[in-house]
């Protein structure tokens, strides 16, 4: 079961990374330092996410302990990514704390859209 969760971490999250890192690194080499950064941080995220969804695949938690689990690993890797990525103001903790709203939000929607899907379609 882990190797198997591995592999699927790997695909799920390895092989985006990749391509995106080389993408970003076409834009860097061209001088485009912000789009690759951009991109970057784009691969970073799909790498981070494309793992956490692993933790889904373990039958024995219970949907609350996955959530959870999830939860904190989006919160140590994915909103550090938001906050240095460039792509919000960061000039106060006021806007840190702007942008940790979004990031609940967007997680919950997220979650709440996956939840739906999961049940209907019995994933």
């Amino acid at each position: 079961m882990g190797v198997h969760l591995l592999l699927k971490g790997i695909t799920f999250g390895g092989i985006p990374f990749i391509i995106m890192s080389i993408i970003a690194y076409a834009l860097y080499s061209q001088n485009d330092i912000s789009n690759a950064r951009s991109v970057f941080c784009v691969a970073l995220i799909g790498l981070v996410i494309g793992f956490a969804t692993i933790i889904y695949d373990i039958d024995q938690w219970s949907l609350t302990k996955k959530t959870i689990i999830h939860f904190v690993c989006m919160l140590l890797t994915i909103y550090p990514l938001l906050l240095f990525s460039g792509w919000f103001t960061l000039k106060s903790i006021k806007y840190g704390l702007i942008i940790f709203g979004y990031f609940v939000l967007t997680g919950i929607i997220l979650w709440l859209v996956l939840l739906f899907l999961a049940k209907k379609f019995n994933w």
